[in-house]
């Protein structure tokens, strides 16, 4: 049976897991899910069609599953879609999808979200993701698994976060950022290789290494991006973190502004020529 503190508010057709706490003056609304182990602090809300499964955490004052901002959105069926082991802290929100977006905003698992953060409608974040503090992401933004996002950066909408890379502070991103690299800055620009993190998850230095010569022939030689690709794939033709890099650059170069997906605006996920990654852990 849940535990549901007798000041907090779980509407009639809330589906809570037997082990799920409920902590005073938080609400649940009438379409919630939450699977085994979650936890609702007091004063944190859960509504609409939020669906979460096991172990996540709802700390003071989180919103999560709010209709979204987008002064678009017509009441249709869109919902939010949670993993497992995510932990929301105080003040950060996640709101809904829209019928433009394909409806779902999705979060897979064990991601920290911190104080302050947003998650806009139809955002698609991966697993193994960091949100520091006051992070805002706007709406259709796609996040690949093991992103740290710093404190205060934005993210212009349509923006894909590729895996394994690394925002500093206060960063203004309105472009893709490209997977194992730091991006930084007002306007953001690519300042290395996040070789720091990449170790932290057990890269070697064999895998490593293409990438360095990557970054300077991708993002610091003026030769034509063309040309360089093509280098960069007779000199590596077999390491698996070049090709994805690559193949990320080359869509980003095909988008509109330094964003792929922005030449996707106006489809669903499912008319989308390339759909958001899978989102691992669910």
């Amino acid at each position: 049976m849940p535990k549901i503190h007798k000041m907090a508010v779980v509407e009639d057709g809330a589906k809570l897991a037997d082990d799920v706490v409920v902590g005073p003056f938080a609400y649940v609304g009438p379409e919630v899910v939450l699977g085994a182990g979650c936890v609702v602090h007091h004063h944190a809300q859960i509504e609409g069609q939020t669906i979460a499964g096991e172990e996540n955490e709802f700390f003071p004052n989180s919103v999560v599953g709010c209709v979204s901002q987008d002064l678009k959105y017509r009441g249709g069926n869109c919902k939010v879609l949670i993993g497992a082991r995510n932990r929301f802290r105080e003040n950060s929100t996640v709101h809904i999808g829209t019928e433009d977006g394909g409806g779902i905003t999705r979060i897979g698992s064990d991601n920290l979200i911190m104080v302050g953060a947003h998650i806009a409608h139809d955002c698609d974040v991966g697993s193994n993701c960091i949100l520091a503090n006051n992070v805002l992401l706007a709406g259709h933004v796609v996040m690949e698994d093991w992103v740290v996002i710093s404190g205060a950066a934005g993210s212009h909408h349509f923006v894909t976060f590729g895996q394994h890379s690394f925002v500093g502070g206060l960063s203004g991103i309105t472009k893709d950022v490209p997977p194992f690299m730091i991006v930084d800055g007002h306007p953001a620009a690519v300042r290395g290789v996040n070789f720091r993190g990449l170790k932290r998850r057990g890269f070697t230095e064999q895998q490593i290494e293409p990438l360095k010569m990557a970054y300077r022939l991708l993002f610091k030689d003026l030769t034509p991006l063309t040309t360089q690709t093509g280098e960069l794939e007779r000199m590596y033709p077999d390491c698996a973190e070049i090709q994805t890099l690559l193949a990320f650059m080359r869509n980003s170069i095909s988008g509109k502004f330094g964003r792929y997906r922005e030449s996707l605006r106006g489809k669903t996920t499912s008319e989308e020529e390339d759909p958001p990654p899978h989102v691992s852990g669910n």
